[in-house]
């Protein structure tokens, strides 16, 4: 199975200008907890619930800042074409539970986000469920 046929497709993705209050508002709107950033056509960075939580309302930041002072810099990420057990043992080794979809190494365009969620929604064998259990270990 391909990362294609389980991703969720169309995601939102907000300027990188934008203020962590229109962040976590897009959240709120789109019931997701990770939304990218961009600048022009790049993906600059990421921006978690996590990250608001720990980086903006812990640290005292005000939520007119720019999101791009919170966001994860490191921008990880997966091709629509890869085999479903290579994501998942990516996800294990970057410990994350989410990852952008490009569409291609050529282009690089955003075309989706597949988290564990959607792998275990289309497991069809015990050996991936178990993979995808794994996966999300860490975060119990």
């Amino acid at each position: 199975m391909q990362v294609k046929e389980v991703m969720t497709t169309r995601p939102t993705y907000l300027d990188a200008d934008v203020s962590i209050k229109e962040v976590a508002d897009t959240m709120r709107q789109y019931n997701t907890g990770f939304e990218p950033l961009n600048e022009g056509n790049k993906v600059v960075g990421v921006v978690t619930d996590r990250d608001i939580a720990v980086r903006a309302v812990a640290a005292g930041k005000d939520p007119n800042e720019k999101a791009k002072t919170i966001a994860t810099e490191k921008v990880l990420y997966t091709f629509e074409n890869e085999d479903i057990e290579d994501v998942v043992q990516n996800m294990v080794e970057q410990q994350v539970q989410r990852l952008l979809v490009l569409n291609n190494p050529d282009n690089k365009d955003l075309v989706g986000v597949v988290t564990l969620g959607d792998i275990a929604d289309h497991c069809k064998d015990e050996a991936m469920a178990k993979k995808v259990v794994n996966a999300a270990r860490h975060y119990q």
